[in-house]
Formats: C-alpha cells, sequence, structure tokens
C-alpha cells in the first residue's frame, strides 16, 4: 500500500503539481486585465493591483533562497488535496468502491505527516537552515496541519519497545475529507496566489514562518536523530559465465562499504572482453 501511495503522490506531484499554476508578469495583457477588471485577491478580497514579475523576472530569480522548497511545497499539496478525488485514483488503478476515506488517500497523507517529523534531520540548529528542499516543504506541510488544529494531526513522546523515547503521529483518517482538505485547500491557495502574482514579500513571509523550528519542535528533534538509523547498503552479487562455457556462477560479496566497492568493480570492469569483441565485430559496418 505504501507504494502504491507513493506513486500516486508522484504522479499529481510531478504533473499536476509543477505541471500548473500561471505566472502574471507586469505590463502583459493577462496582468492587464486582472487590474482592469478588479479581480479579486483570493487571499485578501481586495481588487488585484500586483505586485506582478518584473520584465525579464522569472519565479527563480523573484524567489531567490526559498523558490526550490516553496515549488515542491507547492506540489506536495497539490498531491494531497487531489488524491482525494475519485477520477484521480481511478488513473491510477485504485477505481474500487470505498466508504470514507481511500486507504490509498489515508496512506499518503499518513506518509506525509511522518515525511514532516523525520524530515527534522535535515534542519541545522547551529545555522537555522534547511539543507533539503523537499524536507523543508514537508515539514511546513506538517505544520500548517498542526496548526489547522481539530484533531486532523496529533504528535506524541512516547517509549519505544526498546524502552527508549520515540515519537508517535496521529492521523485522524475521517478528518481528512474535510478538516484536512479544508486546510490543504486554503494553504495551497496562498501558495499558487503569492506565486502567480509574483508577490515575494508575503509568500516568503508566510513560508519562511512556517518553516522555523521552534524549541518543541527541537525537542522533537533529538528523538529523530537518536532513532536515526544507519544508510542502508545494496551490494549486489554478481552472474559470470564459468570459463570453459560450462554454465554461469553467482558471486557474493561482504555487507560492507568495501564490500559495494568490490561488486561495483566486478560488475562493471575497466575491460569487459565481450563489449570490445561485440565492437570490433560491428566496427565495419558503423559509420563514424
Amino acid at each position: 500500500m505504501k507504494g502504491e501511495a507513493f506513486e500516486v503522490q508522484v504522479g499529481i506531484h510531478e504533473l499536476l503539481g509543477h505541471g500548473s499554476g500561471k505566472l502574471f508578469h507586469a505590463g502583459t495583457p493577462g496582468a492587464a486585465k486582472l487590474v482592469e477588471e478588479k479581480f479579486a485577491n483570493p487571499i485578501t478580497g481586495e481588487p488585484v493591483t500586483g505586485p506582478f514579475y518584473p520584465t525579464g523576472s522569472t519565479w527563480d530569480s523573484t524567489f531567490g533562497k526559498i523558490a526550490s522548497t516553496y515549488e515542491e511545497c507547492r506540489a506536495e499539496c497539490s498531491g494531497l488535496f487531489l488524491c482525494l478525488e475519485k477520477a484521480v485514483l481511478d488513473v491510477f488503478g485504485h477505481a474500487e468502491q470505498v466508504t470514507g476515506v481511500h486507504d490509498i488517500t489515508y496512506v499518503n497523507w499518513l506518509l506525509m505527516v511522518r515525511a514532516g517529523l523525520t524530515g527534522l534531520e535535515f534542519y541545522t540548529p547551529e545555522t537555522a537552515a534547511w539543507r533539503q528542499a523537499h524536507m523543508q516543504a514537508r515539514y511546513v506541510i506538517l505544520r500548517v496541519l498542526l496548526e489547522g488544529g481539530g484533531g486532523l494531526v496529533t504528535l506524541k513522546k512516547v517509549v519505544g519497545a526498546d524502552g527508549r523515547p520515540d515519537l508517535e503521529a496521529v492521523l485522524d483518517r475521517n478528518l481528512i475529507p474535510t478538516l484536512g482538505r479544508d486546510i490543504i485547500g486554503a494553504f495551497l491557495l496562498k501558495l499558487q496566489t503569492y506565486k502567480s502574482l509574483g508577490d515575494f514579500a508575503a509568500g516568503s513571509s508566510m513560508y519562511n514562518g512556517y518553516s522555523e523550528v521552534d524549541e518543541n519542535m527541537l525537542q522533537l528533534r533529538e528523538i529523530v536523530m537518536a532513532r536515526k538509523e544507519p544508510r542502508k547498503l545494496l551490494v549486489q552479487p554478481h552472474m559470470h559465465a564459468v570459463e570453459g562455457g560450462a554454465g554461469a556462477a553467482l558471486m557474493s560479496f561482504e555487507q560492507s562499504p568495501a564490500g559495494m566497492v568490490q561488486s561495483f568493480a566486478a560488475r562493471f570492469p575497466a575491460e569487459d572482453p565481450e563489449l570490445l569483441a561485440l565492437y570490433h565485430a560491428e566496427k565495419a559496418v558503423v559509420s563514424d
């Protein structure tokens, strides 16, 4: 279920998240039309007057250091919001009828809450800086969901089975299509509005505010770091032909950094006799 939920999130994230959204540049017909028709700003309700993107500017040049993580957050929110739509789930092959929240949707939201918590690993307290755009984005989403209240998301300090401090994230499944949808929808509207209008002042103020890690979150980070597991090593075996053409044999390697290097060297040698022989055999008929 985790894999299927992640597939849905990534699909929406990339195609409908990053793949949507209009930018309004000053001096263009689109921006002029918003002003002339006194189009209401979705956040303030006041007529749109700008600020709009300066001529020649881009999203990245306008939003600077936060452009990447802000955009990732917008795409992640798109995934959370749209995975509640039956039509979207149908596209990914989850057309079965269910009562209440679909398992795919629930697992997707739960994974996001967990990612927001474990993402604290990528925050450096000494410099008060984030080191990874996606993780900062997921932490921001967690903060938004917690701020929404109503019992949707709760973080608890618990004692693990090993007797050490641990954390438990609780997500009320029944509140996802109501309170959860409203919270993420309102936040996504702000993200999109500030981006579309090139409103760096309001957008950065909001986003940086949610990115802050207060004392309580720093305490949770200590538990996250204490629970961090060593990075997993994927050491692949090597199937190779036995000399004399008497079949094949499987070569295994030690599960260590040294074994990983040996595996790579065995599977990708500096010189491959079979590949070289193929090259010489076809060289005459291949043009330069």
